[in-house]
């Protein structure tokens, strides 16, 4: 099968692995201006991935994997916000309902996610971002809402990466130009821009980091799908 991955809007995304697996994450459907779809077209979902507990990166969680059986991967304070407040059940999360932390990882159907640092604020455990490592080797970073970090370089020497997904909007996280600044750090193959647009006070559009890309970063291949594209890997 062809791995895929689809943009939702925000920091949002739908990951179809090598071997027909769904990656779900940050599904903040309910409520967006851009999102094209709602929960309910999401039909098919194995793994939900979580960065952090803000509402628009929480906000379809529970839903869709209640209604698909999907596990979900987040912070261990996170987790039990899910199983306390919103009753998802606690085989559907990983490690047993623990979740898991920074620095660890987990390994299901060939595909390995592994939790990183974020530096940005969450209610309920540390936010984080993960690198996700597909059936077929290749190796997909989505930062989650973060600032830029020197850190940023030990991921990519650790995780040669063909893909880093990566905000822009500034405000709440990363600007154009630091976000053009941790390609220098993460050397990935592409970048997909994301966080941006959604609100007023955020950028508006790619615009400025496309053009500090090519400065920065010009091996760096800059991939601008509109919502609900799907972009083949």
């Amino acid at each position: 099968m062809a791995k895929s991955i689809k943009w939702l809007s925000h920091a949002g995304f739908v990951i179809t692995t090598p071997g027909g697996k769904k990656i779900l994450i940050d599904p903040w459907l309910t409520g967006n201006p851009l999102c094209p779809l709602k929960p309910v077209d999401i039909t098919e979902v194995h793994l939900i991935l979580v960065t952090h507990d803000h509402f628009d990166h929480v906000g379809d969680v529970v839903e869709i994997a209640k209604r698909t059986g999907a596990t979900v991967i987040s912070q261990p304070e996170t987790a039990a916000m899910f199983k306390t407040k919103m009753g998802l059940p606690e085989a559907q999360i990983v490690y047993g309902g623990f979740g898991m932390n920074i620095g660890g990882s987990v390994t299901i159907d060939n595909i390995v996610i592994t939790m990183v640092q974020a530096f940005h604020s969450s209610e309920s455990g540390s936010p984080s971002g993960y690198v996700i490592k597909l059936e077929d080797g290749t190796s997909i970073y989505h930062a989650g809402d973060t600032g830029i970090f020197e850190s940023m370089r030990l991921i990519g020497e650790l995780y040669p990466l063909d893909l880093a997904l990566l905000p822009i909007g500034g405000v709440f996280t990363m600007d154009p130009y630091q976000a053009s600044k941790a390609l220098v750090l993460l050397n990935p193959k592409r970048v997909i821009p994301m966080h941006y647009k959604t609100f007023p006070i955020l950028e508006q559009d790619a615009s400025n980091f496309v053009n500090m890309a090519k400065k920065e970063a010009p091996q760096v291949e800059v991939i601008l799908p509109q919502p609900g594209e799907e972009y083949n890997l």
